[in-house]
């Protein structure tokens, strides 16, 4: 799952990324208003977390941004603005959540954890894929009570598939979820870890196919194996 942090406190924002990258996300950090609406318009991303104050604008433009391209990916602004109009602002602009600064990071990754669970399946922290369950808030697999022994990025992308049952997903999709820009992945790296992650799966009925020349495809739990 890939996160774009807008925050121009360079101390904060580091503090943020940490703590959401040890929650096992990938975080593209940026600090301009510019640079957030570039991003969004090229990146498919899970969640922005986005300050209000920002040196070129504010976070309400770039949410109103979104909702009027009908990017609907899930904003939590994160802000130093407590006034009841500027919340209220905040949310009828688009925003899917409003914290206060200053915030305990263990409430920012909980929080960002609950928008992104509801963007992907909207119904709960469950997923499941073959014989597995996916418990997206600890990040783990399991079958039955035993829990499946998963890198980081492995989870990440079993996650994704996870998510999108019976639909293609490309490589490069695939690299943006796994990978933030400032981590030199390439695509051999993006195929090695599939791999992987099949011989991990496969013995639990998950079924990632390849779909030549356009990436992968998890079949339904209820599809059988092809």
């Amino acid at each position: 799952m890939r996160i774009l942090l807008v925050e121009d406190d360079v101390q904060l924002s580091g503090a943020i990324r940490v703590a959401l990258e040890d929650d096992g996300y990938v975080v593209d950090s940026i600090a301009t208003k510019k640079a957030a609406l570039a991003a969004v318009e090229t990146v498919g991303y899970d969640l922005v977390v986005l300050d209000i104050g920002l040196p070129d604008g504010t976070g309400f433009d770039v949410v109103q941004h979104l909702r009027l391209r009908k990017l609907f990916v899930p904003v939590l602004i994160l802000t130093a603005r407590d006034a009841v109009d500027d919340k209220v602002r905040g949310l009828d602009s688009g925003a899917d959540d409003y914290l206060v600064k200053p915030v305990a990071l263990k409430e920012l990754t909980a929080r960002a954890r609950a928008l992104i669970r509801r963007g992907q399946c909207g119904t709960g922290p469950m997923l499941r894929a073959g014989d597995l369950d996916l418990d997206t808030v600890s990040r783990q697999a399991f079958n039955g009570k035993e829990p499946v022994a998963l890198t980081a990025r492995e989870w990440s992308a079993l996650e994704y598939f996870a998510g999108r049952p019976g639909r293609i997903v490309s490589k490069e999709q695939l690299l943006q979820t796994l990978c933030g820009w400032d981590k030199d992945v390439t695509i051999n790296a993006v195929e090695m870890i599939v791999h992987r992650l099949r011989a991990k799966v496969e013995a639990f009925g998950v079924n990632i196919r390849t779909i030549r020349g356009l990436g992968y495809m998890l079949n339904r739990t209820d599809d059988g194996p092809k």
